[in-house]
């Protein structure tokens, strides 16, 4: 695809302090990702960068493992640069073979980063079936597979719960069902009904994940039961799956299309 779009590169040193605290508390981290490394800002209306993002092209339920409805597309009809936001949507249509058809970009061979806070300003979509994500994989998973490679999942989202969304680890001995996770519940808003910041902070041994930079989940080796495999680089991945393991199918009551709003997504060192 043309490239319309710039993407910010700067290289700068990061400092990572640790405080000392007992064996039976959580490390304390104060953190110093202030160097921003790379940014899309989503600011040109057009096609996504392609010297960032790449697609995954195909049928959910046939390559991906999680049971998913839909077929992902590099089409306008699904994904779109308007307005400022990447426009991430979901429809409802027969394509090839699938009933519902949707997108997902990563950055896996373009951006691939160890440690760092990586960051999105997101509206979520919402109703039964519909499971939005901004993620990170193991950039070794054509060598290791998957979950030895390593999952981070900054936000994770069930479309029926639109207080709730969830910040997860997979690893070998802790991969699907058995992640080591944990839930932000929004308090008197839903997050289909404005912008919110998902982030997380990391570091060689520890993983701390924000809403809005409220910090509500730190993970350290000490927490997974099984291998620490989050010390290599790990590459983006942003996409809205229709149906699946996590969600379910959607039903009479979910309307389409559904679409997810990014603004920005930005990653410091």
């Amino acid at each position: 695809m043309k490239n319309k779009f710039k993407s910010i590169f700067l290289v700068a040193l990061g400092l990572t302090i640790f405080i000392s605290c007992s064996t039976d508390e959580k490390q304390e981290v104060v953190n110093n990702f202030k160097n921003l490394v790379v940014s899309d800002e989503f600011n040109t209306d057009g096609e996504i960068n392609s010297s960032l993002w790449t697609f995954d092209i195909g049928r959910g339920d046939n390559g991906w493992g999680n049971n998913e409805l839909q077929y992902y597309t590099d089409r306008p009809e699904n994904i779109k640069i308007e307005d400022g936001m990447l426009h991430i949507i979901a429809r409802e249509e027969s394509f090839e073979g699938a009933n519902f058809t949707s997108a997902r970009i990563k950055t896996q061979g373009l951006f691939e980063k160890q440690y760092g806070r990586f960051e999105a300003r997101i509206q979520l979509p919402w109703g039964q079936g519909i499971w939005p994500a901004f993620w990170l994989l193991g950039s070794n998973i054509g060598e290791v597979s998957w979950p030895q490679c390593g999952e981070i999942d900054i936000m994770e989202y069930r479309g029926q719960e639109p207080v709730r969304v969830d910040g997860s680890m997979h690893g070998p001995g802790y991969s699907g069902g058995e992640a080591v996770t944990k839930s932000f519940i929004l308090e008197n808003d839903r997050f289909d009904t404005g912008f919110h910041v998902f982030g997380i902070e990391w570091g060689p041994d520890f993983i701390n994940f924000y809403v809005d930079d409220a910090l509500y989940n730190q993970i350290t080796p000490a927490d997974v039961p099984g291998e620490w495999v989050f010390n290599q680089p790990f590459f983006i991945i942003m996409n809205v799956a229709v149906g699946g393991s996590y969600v379910g199918p959607p039903n009479a009551e979910t309307q389409f299309p559904q679409t997810m709003l990014v603004d920005y997504v930005r990653v410091y060192e």
